[in-house]
């Protein structure tokens, strides 16, 4: 792994036990599966109420704070029309198959009207932040990706969710070195806050 992220400290790592009773807690009724993503900030009416700094210990020691989001498990996000692209990743210099739906298309499903100057904050259970414009994740097609080479992804490896997009098909992407390329894309991604920029 690059020098960008590091490996989760025991203190995250006990952390990630609590989002799974806090995602049962806060879950909506129509939910299936643990929550894996919540979007906040100018999302729409929201099916979760306000973040709860005692069940919601992730969040709220990475200084997250809304009064409502939209929630999804898997079986949301996978309901969603799915796009798959083969970027080649810097982590074994080799082109894999991702799939998800388009960042933007999670974004509307959550209410989110993304212009060109909204900007998503893209964060990633170790803390790991990336910022992009609508924009960038327009133009450059970002994913949310919950498969990778024909199968989910898991916690402790890239997943379950990587907001990625294929750097390689980009001119101006592809001529940057492998490690430079993904600077925007947080695997373990499980909050998006969309602000009007």
């Amino acid at each position: 792994m690059n020098q960008r992220r590091q490996l989760l400290g025991a203190s995250a790592l006990a952390a990630l036990a609590v989002p799974s009773l806090s995602g049962a807690q806060h879950a909506p009724k129509t939910a299936r599966g643990p929550i894996l993503l919540t979007v906040s900030g100018i999302s729409g009416a929201g099916n979760r109420g306000p973040l709860d700094p005692a069940l919601d210990q992730m969040m709220a020691k990475q200084k997250i704070s809304f009064d409502k989001a939209q929630v999804f498990d898997f079986a949301a996000l996978t309901a969603l029309p799915a796009v798959s692209i083969k970027p080649t990743l810097e982590y074994d210099s080799k082109p894999h198959t991702l799939k998800g739906p388009l960042l933007l298309d999670v974004m509307k499903a959550s209410g989110v009207k993304v212009t060109d100057k909204t900007t998503l904050f893209l964060r990633a259970v170790d803390g790991y932040a990336a910022q992009l414009t609508g924009a960038e994740a327009s133009q450059y097609r970002f994913i949310v990706a919950t498969h990778l080479d024909g199968q989910p992804m898991a916690l402790g490896g890239l997943g379950p969710l990587w907001a990625v997009y294929d750097a390689d098909r980009f001119p101006d992407m592809a001529a940057k070195p492998l490690p430079a390329r993904f600077a925007w894309c947080p695997w373990a991604m499980y909050h998006v806050e969309a602000k009007q920029g």
